[in-house]
């Protein structure tokens, strides 16, 4: 298990995919699921550093778990910012119209369907997401 702590800026996505990446290298990884698992990091990270904190900055914990039996990724990205559970949002309608369609919300419903598993918890004033890639 390897985790990272660091400013949740957007300016710091760069280093959290490197991180990331650097991880699943060693596991040799295919190209389609490191490309899933980048857009779910860089999703979920992104919301984290534009409205956990807003309008201040705070800091966010990621953590990669690599599993065996089967193989697996989890990624746990944990900050201390506004409480807010993503998987109670309603999925969008993707059968309607782009123009129709409500604002937000496709970010997290793409990471739902990419990612094998993902959960929430509120713990010690602390969001906890994690999500699970089986490799």
């Amino acid at each position: 298990m390897k985790s990272i702590k660091l400013d949740a800026t957007i300016e710091n996505l760069t280093e959290v995919l490197l991180f990331i990446d650097k991880q699943l290298m060693s596991e040799n990884v295919g190209i389609r699921t490191k490309m899933a698992i980048d857009v779910a990091v860089e999703e979920l990270y992104v919301n984290i550093a534009r409205y956990a904190y807003a309008p201040n900055v705070g800091e966010a914990e990621i953590i990669v778990d690599v599993q065996d039996n089967p193989k697996a990724c989890e990624i746990t990205f944990i900050d201390s910012g506004i409480p807010y559970d993503p998987l109670k949002k309603e999925d969008p309608d993707v059968n309607l119209p782009a123009e129709e369609r409500q604002i937000g919300g496709l970010g997290i419903f793409m990471v739902k369907k990419s990612m094998d598993d993902m959960r929430y918890e509120y713990k010690d004033n602390k969001n906890i997401l994690t999500i699970r890639k089986v490799l």
